[in-house]
């Protein structure tokens, strides 16, 4: 972006902050905060405030581009060396990132982030509540300003917990190690949560993608094939396997259920009903499709999917500040209750008009730089052919040129 276009955006920006009302993370004095500035500078790190006007003070002197504070309470946290600052223990917190599911796209924003709410919901719902017996009352949910959503853990009793521990966290929560055994005893209980449930409701699913692998056209069979081949090499991967496995082991899969009995009876949770023996394994196949069904139903914690738990498990990480604008859509880091998770329930969390905290009042003009981009802002639908010239409300205009699926126009 240019120095005259991250100028105007800096501007809207401070006058934002100017008037928001701010909130403040718990244990304020012993956050470090860090902010990314405008134009690409160094980020800005080892900061601490006080209070809120001391905070409101800084952002007004140079409004940034991102701002975040520390998940860790550091006794000394103006302090440059991590060592000096002397950590008294961290928020835990889960970070899902809607351009990490798989098939899923950014330039489908409005889709993207319909699909990693209902990531987020399942999280709390089908494992944080149920399987570690979390309290929501220690909780706080929020949307991330662009992607995704954050879940802030503070239960007084573990926030000391080392990386190790939360560690172990996100690794049942991907399905690394699971016992598959445990999980099928509980297969015919309707109450079950956790892996028994998200295996249940994975396979047919899955059952009937391979209907299409083996009874659809090849350009309807091929997309699945290359999904669930990278579904098999992310289990192995998480298991410390070397195991390789082909679209011929998709594409037998296919074949061995579509004998009748044989899917009834995997569909009532005798996975061993698979049979079809490989290179000596009388569970080739049934582990392979355990794999498929179990990446499919992971819950994508941070940045990488498979590999990435550093948001959770790092104990001295930055987190984005609720209250702050994202510098990459200009939408609000913003707080909201648990229930508007819920995908189902009667008014869940719109962030595409709830999130809009920059003006709609005036008009800029933009020139769009991207094909096939959709998304919904406020009232405003865009789908985007690149060389569009649109006018559009300061708030709308911002989150196009800050994405970088428009710049403004020279007139702008």
């Amino acid at each position: 972006m240019s120095s005259t276009g991250w100028a105007k955006f800096a501007y809207l920006f401070g006058e934002y902050y100017r008037t928001s009302d701010f909130w403040l993370p718990p244990r304020l004095r012993m956050r470090e905060w860090m902010f990314i500035p405008f134009g690409g500078g160094t980020p800005l790190r080892h900061r601490a405030f006080d209070d809120a006007s001391r905070l409101r003070q800084f952002l007004l002197r140079s409004p940034p581009h991102s701002a975040f504070y520390s998940t860790a309470y550091w006794r000394k946290p103006r302090e440059y060396k991590m060592v000096e600052k002397e950590w008294k223990g961290a928020d835990l917190i889960f970070d899902l990132d809607g351009d990490h599911l798989p098939g899923i796209s950014d330039v489908d924003f409005e889709g993207m982030l319909i699909a990693i709410r209902e990531q987020a919901h399942r999280l709390w719902n089908d494992f944080l509540e149920p399987e570690f017996g979390f309290d929501k009352k220690f909780l706080q949910v929020t949307f991330s300003g662009h992607r995704g959503y954050h879940l802030h853990y503070r239960d007084p009793t573990i926030v000391h917990l080392d990386s190790e521990a939360r560690r172990e966290l996100v690794a049942h929560i991907r399905g690394e190690g699971i016992d598959v055994g445990v999980a099928l005893e509980e297969w015919q209980n309707p109450d079950a949560s956790g892996w028994t449930k998200r295996l249940r409701e994975g396979l047919n699913q899955t059952l009937q993608r391979l209907d299409t692998v083996r009874e659809g056209e090849r350009k309807q069979a091929k997309p699945i094939i290359d999904e669930m081949i990278e579904s098999m090499r992310r289990s192995a991967i998480l298991s410390g396997k070397s195991i390789k496995r082909g679209p011929t082991v998709v594409e037998k899969i296919a074949e061995l259920i579509e004998h009748p009995e044989r899917r009834r009876r995997l569909l009532n949770g005798n996975w061993n009903a698979l049979g079809g023996k490989q290179r000596g394994d009388p569970n080739f196949y049934r582990n392979a499709l355990i794999d498929i069904v179990r990446s499919d139903r992971g819950i994508v914690l941070g940045g990488a999917g498979e590999t990435d738990e550093v948001v959770t498990v790092d104990t001295r990480r930055v987190i984005r500040w609720p209250t702050s604008l994202h510098g990459k859509c200009g939408l609000r880091v913003s707080e909201f209750p648990l229930d508007r998770l819920d995908p189902d329930g009667s008014n869940p969390f719109d962030p595409l008009t709830e999130a809009i905290a920059l003006p709609m009042s005036k008009s800029i003009k933009v020139e769009t730089t991207i094909e096939h981009a959709s998304t919904r802002v406020g009232e405003y639908s865009i789908d985007t052919n690149c060389g569009d010239m649109l006018e559009l409300p300061e708030g709308v205009a911002a989150f196009l040129v800050l994405k970088g699926w428009a710049k403004l126009a020279p007139s702008a």
